[in-house]
């Protein structure tokens, strides 16, 4: 399992095309798959990047708890897989093309931020990435909170 650490600003082109940062890229095996998954995030407005692996970890995970005879349950399956892409950095500049409908979602202009946040990494639009930051009063709360 990958751990990605770090913030990297880039600029998107016209074809919602943008270069996968090297350092994170650099954590992936050589000759190994090289494959992500992106979907949209369900609290906030940012993309969620999986490796591939992770994807499919997460999603055999969900996949045990649901009954597909409840309709409920058939009803999340369907909407959790939905709006999903796969992408995969070429192999000379290490670009990555996002569908512009997931782009669009989080309100992207010209820049992304992408940002390691363990198993996973988060693509941000640049201005709501600073926007998302909690004060620190307030992470200091959360900390004393969740060490109870």
């Amino acid at each position: 399992m990958n751990t990605f650490i770090g913030e990297y600003t880039v600029k998107i082109d016209d074809k919602g095309r943008m270069v996968f940062p090297s350092a994170f890229k650099s954590l992936m095996s050589a000759d190994g798959d090289m494959r992500f998954v992106i979907k949209k995030d369900i609290f906030e407005d940012c993309l969620e990047m999986y490796t591939f692996e992770e994807w499919e970890r997460q999603s055999s995970e969900v996949k045990s708890r649901l009954n597909f005879f409840n309709r409920d349950h058939a009803m999340f399956w369907r909407e959790y897989m939905r709006d999903r892409a796969i992408v995969e950095p070429d192999g000379k500049v290490g670009r990555i093309s996002v569908p512009k409908k997931l782009l669009e979602a989080i309100g992207v202009n010209k820049e992304v931020v992408f940002s390691g946040n363990d198993y996973k990494i988060e693509i941000w639009a640049r201005e709501k990435f600073e926007e998302a930051r909690i004060s620190n009063e307030q992470y200091i709360s959360l900390a004393g909170m969740l060490s109870q």
